[in-house]
């Protein structure tokens, strides 16, 4: 396994990840708003303004729901809190699967008014020329396989995919279809670990996987689920912190010291000068 540094004085774009297949790990985390992008850019290769925006942020029930505005909006508040790492906006459901034409429109949209390096589109049977007809027109594509929640409705939920052959040959089909087609990497979300395995070793460029493999050639998680924020997170997410718990401490006490005229004290306080 090779060493990595990022480079210096740019942001990473997608040549950069692409690169990195079979080499160190991808590391990449969701971000919405600038001050999280600002606190995740330096350990980061990649921000991802992720449609999970709408249920993590907006109290949606799926992503179904998420607007191109909404995307835009966020994806303009990542940039500005980072630096470094190359930000991916995710395409919202609607605004990529019918004619190229439109889906040009709203991906270069996207670019133009956030800044963003490249979108990301879910994966499925016809959505490769739409990925061709992008990255052949400038637009750097992110594809998505197994797990796509803009199709929970078609799906039948949030579960992992790739368990029966059916699945496995259909998975492993769209991930050499959007590989082909020229996305610069592809997400592999909630399959078989070893279909995982399957598609980081049979497609050319990286796979980022989240719930998925380890032996992918990256990692991904919502950064609100592994830091603790809900009180449930999906089997595959690794909670390295307890927020939710440090904020109801936080907010509790502060609470306490308001009814008990505790807060403010005399070192949040201004007093007349003197004379």
């Amino acid at each position: 396994m090779s060493t990595y540094a990022k480079p210096t004085g740019r942001r990473l774009a997608a040549p950069d990840i692409t690169v990195r297949k079979g080499q160190v790990p991808v590391v990449c985390l969701t971000a919405y708003t600038a001050p999280m992008a600002e606190l995740l850019d330096a350990h980061c290769d990649l921000l991802l303004v992720g449609d999970s925006v709408g249920m993590v942020v907006h109290g949606l029930p799926n992503t179904v729901g998420v607007t191109l505005e909404m995307m835009i909006l966020h994806g303009q508040a990542v940039m500005r809190g980072s630096k470094a790492a190359m930000v991916v906006v995710d395409m919202p459901f609607g605004s990529y699967e019918g004619a190229p034409e439109l889906a040009y429109a709203n991906a270069a949209r996207v670019m133009k008014e956030t800044g963003a390096q490249a979108v990301k589109v879910e994966a499925g049977p016809t959505i490769a020329g739409n990925i061709e007809y992008l990255v052949n027109r400038g637009i750097p594509v992110m594809g998505h396989v197994g797990l796509r929640p803009q199709s929970v409705l078609v799906d039948g939920g949030f579960k992992a995919r790739g368990r029966t052959e059916d699945e496995r040959r259909r998975i492993l089909a769209d991930a050499h279809a959007t590989a082909d087609a020229g996305a610069f990497a592809v997400v592999v979300e909630g399959v078989a670990e070893r279909l995982a395995r399957e598609i980081t070793e049979a497609i050319a460029v990286p796979t980022i996987g989240i719930g998925a493999s380890a032996g992918c050639d990256g990692q991904i998680l919502v950064t609100d689920d592994m830091l603790g924020l809900f009180d449930w997170t999906p089997k595959f997410v690794r909670r390295y912190a307890d927020l939710r718990g440090e904020i109801t401490r936080a907010v509790g006490t502060y609470a306490e010291d308001v009814r008990a005229r505790r807060f403010p004290g005399p070192a949040e306080i201004y007093f007349a000068k003197a004379g």
